[in-house]
């Protein structure tokens, strides 16, 4: 049996955010790469995909001026 305890070694525990995450991930690769028409725009659509959530934070606190 899993409890709590027992699934989070080391301090550290997926949860709700790394789900978010990875559903974003998947619907930012499969819009980019739907959009790409060459191989290389859609390994360019897989990077962005990766680095997107950096960049909405960065931006995000660069606005509020953080």
């Amino acid at each position: 049996m899993n409890t709590p305890t027992t699934m989070c070694k080391g301090g550290s525990c997926p949860g709700v955010s790394s789900c978010i995450y990875g559903m974003a991930f998947l619907g930012a690769a499969v819009y980019y790469i739907q959009q790409a028409t060459t191989f290389g725009e859609g390994a360019l659509g897989l990077l962005k995909a990766i680095i997107w959530p950096a960049l909405l934070i960065y931006r995000t606190l660069g606005f509020l001026g953080m």
